[in-house]
This record gives C-alpha cells, structure tokens and sequence, in this order.
C-alpha cells in the first residue's frame, strides 16, 4: 500500500530517533551546517511499512550497495524510484527533474551521492537527504511552473537550485543565496556541469554572495521560496519578497522545528501551516557559522 507523503517522511525519522538524540548536543551554526560528516536528522534514511502494519524495514539503504556496477545515470534513475516507492515523489514532473540533474554532480569526491542522507560538502555544511530535497519539491511544484521565479536560500552545492531552474525554464528567474563564496564558486562549477547549465549563460539562473536572512530583493518577489536552515522565526524580509499567491517552505524552531509551508493569498494576507517535524541546523551568519566548533 503506498502511503502518503507526510507519513513517508514520519517514518524516517521514527526509524532513526537516535540520529536525532546523538545530534542535540551539536553546535552547527549554519544552513545545512552539521559537525561532521555524520548526517544531521533534517534528512534520514526512508523506510517502507506493509500493509499488515509490520514495522519499517531497511529499503533504501541497501539499495545503495546494489548498484555499485551501475552507471551513475542508472544509480540516479534507481534512487529517484524508490522514492517513488516509498511515497515521496508522486508528481511526475518531480521524478523528471530529479533524474534530469544528477545528484552525482554534486557530492564532493568519495562521498555516496545516490544514499539516502545528508553529506558534508564543507565550511560546516551539508548537502541535504535526497527525500528532503524530493519533498520539498513536491510541496513547491505548483509554484515552480515555467517563466516563475525562485529564490533557494542557503544554495550549497546548489542541486536544489538547479532542479529549480529546470522547473521554472529559461523564461523564468531563480535566484540561490549562499554566504560562503567558496561554496558559491563550487556550486557554480557544479551547476555548469549539469542540465541546468545553459541556464547559468543565459541568466536565468544565478548563484550570489549573501546573507539569506534577507533574501534577494533584487529580482523579489518570489512565486516560490525555498529556506535550508531553521530560523527562530519566518524572516520578515522573506515574507515581503513573497509574491502574492507564492509559497514558501521553511524549517522553523530551535530544539524542537516544524517544516513550515507559508502561503500568500493574492490578497497579501499570510497562511502558515505545519508540514512535518524535522531537525535542522540554525539560519545564522557568516562568521558564526565558520567559528562553530
């Protein structure tokens, strides 16, 4: 029985609470910012349940393994179906996108891009589970529609980015935000490297320097926004930016967060409903993400 989307990513992280206990006690300080290669439990590993209501079995995590003789194309193809599987992905246009940009591109050498968890990229960050960047796309999709535009705050690696940019096409605008330059300057190489690369020379998609906090008022507002970090609270300036009938997904919370969707009616007025629990590190500075020990 395919089970449903909210109840897919629940699972997760029922099966992996001690993920979540071993890293309360980490001080990241940035988007995506965990200690160390171990993966913080915004994102873990998807587990499927029978019908009988037997408890969640290891699926994805072997997957893995199994496609070592594999092309990249092929392992990426796999990862993006069983996703499908578990109920994660449902839209098509989601599945298309994600088999599109390899995710391959963009995990650094040695690390295991097509397993289903957050890896380290460097300057304290990570590269988010592929389920999360899966869900939030989904949550996003109808607002990610041709000639949109798009602001990903807290780009990294800058996959989320470029599946934005495939979504939106070359008639649209998207917009990543990331505050380490040397992070801006390899999720730019990354990027150059994938399908969404012409969009880089034509100018529809573009990577800057700055502090996401404050969004990108340049190109606002926004039909869609994208926030990789918690915040205490919803960033009033990312609320401005956001078009009238936008969306915006966003972690929200210290300890204890909820995965946020903020909806924009077209009358200006603001809806804010809860999505899921996760485990994210802080929306933070420059500085106080690179001092963190």
């Amino acid at each position: 029985m395919m089970m449903s989307r909210r109840r897919a990513v629940q699972l997760l992280r029922e099966r992996f609470r001690s993920c979540f206990l071993a890293h309360r006690s980490d001080r990241p300080t940035s988007i995506h910012r965990p200690q160390s290669v171990s993966p913080h439990c915004s994102s873990v590993a998807p587990y499927s349940s029978s019908s009988s209501g037997a408890s969640p079995r290891p699926g994805f995590l072997a997957m893995e393994h199994g496609l070592w003789s594999s092309g990249a194309s092929d392992k990426n193809k796999a990862m993006v179906q069983q996703l499908q599987r578990y109920g994660v992905i449902k839209s098509t246009k989601v599945a298309e996108v994600m088999e599109t940009i390899d995710r391959g591109l963009f995990v650094p050498p040695g690390g295991s891009p097509y397993f289903d968890s957050p890896m380290a990229i460097g300057y304290n960050a990570t590269i988010s589970a592929p389920h999360m960047h899966a869900a939030c796309l989904e949550l996003l999709e109808d607002h990610l529609q041709p000639g949109m535009r798009a602001l990903d705050v807290g780009s990294g690696t800058g996959y989320l980015t470029a599946c934005f940019a495939l979504m939106v096409g070359p008639e649209g605008r998207v917009v990543g935000v990331e505050h380490i330059p040397e992070l801006v300057a390899s999720s730019t190489e990354n990027i150059k490297k994938s399908a969404a690369g012409p969009q880089l020379s034509d100018g529809s998609l573009g990577i800057h320097i700055a502090d996401g906090r404050e969004g990108w008022p340049e190109l606002a507002p926004y039909d869609c926004i994208h926030v990789g970090a918690a915040a205490p609270q919803i960033p009033e300036a990312l609320i401005e930016q956001l078009k009238p009938g936008g969306r915006m997904v966003i972690p929200v919370g210290t300890v204890f967060q909820e995965l946020k969707v903020v909806d924009k009616k077209l009358d200006g007025t603001v809806t804010v409903r809860d999505e899921t629990s996760v485990r994210y590190v802080p929306l933070t500075s420059k500085d106080a993400q690179l001092q963190s020990n």
